[in-house]
């Protein structure tokens, strides 16, 4: 997908410089034309030489050098996309208050392409109010950044600020410049995690669905274009710091009613939420205590009601145009008991996945999944990573909805 695109690639002086090199041959070796521009900090940490022999193009660093000058008018106009990487707390504040001081912010200034920034900087840089208001105008002006990641910093810290890694950045520019979907403008609500049904306010019926499986599939939707709306259950798990809009959710109740709002403007709904069949009828308002103050112990009886079911709620009310898939769990029969479903609850899809197969199930971060059109197929996949099947279900419904 990068086959012939024209990428400016601008380093700035930041210790993470070293992973350019990485960077230019990946996008040479898929098929880009790269030009590198360093600041002069940037020298100090890579050399033009390295950077020169694998882009197979002289490296700028001064617009002018007594013979002849780098044309950073013509290099803003030429390339496709426009990369910092990394970018430094010094060439951020730079960009951000429209400075031109060397070659690299002279091409920005020209640039009429895309730019593109992944910082790097350590975490309390990171974290100081001035960095984050740098970010929010460089944003501002229609520019892209590539979030940070989390891990060790050459200060030796642990934390935020590491430059994302040579392969995050290809996915980036491939997913959000370069790759055309038919899913593309589309919009998609995700549901994931658990439900917890409270008894009081310290206890609750739930599951130990972990909610990793449908994050995994929002993420793949996200990054095929579809404007994505994650419905959360309860839990530790980390959200995407992308354009992903998470709504947080506790019971099942909540998760019906917030389904059932976003519903009749969603495209693709996927319910891979492992919502509670039944909640307590009765909830306390206290905790209620194991003994009385005598010390007699009290006992517990919970009378519980079944929960409504979104799937078949939803499958009442969709419309033509919209793609429903479910998912199903089980431990016996498991075909059976996916094909009724199908037909029970008027989804389009099915997404079984049995606690007996090896790799599957709640909390792992792999998947065995076998899947159950409404026209009557049933494709099964091997055990692979839940980033992995979250491409085959997406793929499956572009194949059968959207091809």
């Amino acid at each position: 997908m990068l086959q012939g695109k024209k990428i400016v690639l601008g380093i700035t002086g930041s210790i993470a410089a070293y992973k350019s090199i990485f960077l230019v041959r990946l996008l040479v070796k898929a098929g880009a034309s790269v030009k590198v521009i360093m600041t002069p900090s940037a020298s100090d940490f890579v050399t033009p030489l390295t950077l020169s022999t694998l882009s197979k193009n002289e490296v700028l660093m001064d617009i002018s050098n007594g013979v002849s000058w780098a044309n950073h008018v013509q290099l803003g106009r030429w390339a496709d996309i426009m990369l910092i990487a990394p970018l430094s707390c010094n060439t951020l504040a730079k960009m951000a208050h429209g400075q031109c001081e060397n070659l690299l912010l002279a091409v920005y200034l020209s640039a009429t392409c895309p730019v593109v920034v992944a910082p790097a900087m350590d975490e309390d840089m990171w974290h100081h109010p001035t960095t984050k208001a740098n970010l929010d105008k460089l944003q501002s002006f229609g520019n892209h950044v590539i979030p940070v990641e989390k891990g060790e910093l050459a200060s030796g810290l642990f934390g935020d600020g590491r430059m994302a890694e040579p392969e995050q950045i290809m996915d980036y520019l491939r997913e959000h410049f370069f790759l055309k979907s038919p899913l593309s403008g589309k919009k998609a609500i995700i549901t994931a995690g658990p439900t917890y049904e409270p008894i009081d306010p310290v206890r609750f019926i739930g599951n130990h669905s972990s909610g990793k499986m449908g994050l995994a599939i929002a993420t793949e939707l996200y990054k095929r274009g579809v404007d994505v709306t994650l419905i959360m259950g309860p839990g530790n798990l980390e959200m995407p710091a992308t354009g992903i809009a998470v709504r947080r959710v506790n019971t099942a109740a909540e998760m019906y009613t917030t389904c059932h709002e976003l519903f009749p403007a969603a495209d693709i709904a996927v319910m891979a939420a492992a919502v509670a069949d039944y909640t307590p009828v009765h909830t306390a308002t206290e905790k209620i205590k194991k003994t009385t103050a005598e010390g007699k112990d009290t006992g517990m009886v919970v009378e519980l009601a079944r929960t409504r079911d979104i799937l078949k709620s939803l499958g009442e009310i969709k419309g033509k145009e919209q793609v429903l898939v479910g998912f199903a769990l089980e431990t016996s029969n498991e075909a059976a008991y996916a094909k009724g479903k199908l037909q029970q609850k008027n989804a389009d899809l099915i997404v079984l996945n049995s606690l007996r197969d090896e790799g599957a199930g709640f909390g792992k971060d792999t998947n065995k999944i076998t899947i159950f059109s409404k026209s009557g197929e049933e494709i099964a996949f091997d055990t692979k990573t839940k980033t992995e099947v979250a491409k085959d279900i997406v793929d499956t419904i572009i194949r059968l909805h959207y091809a």
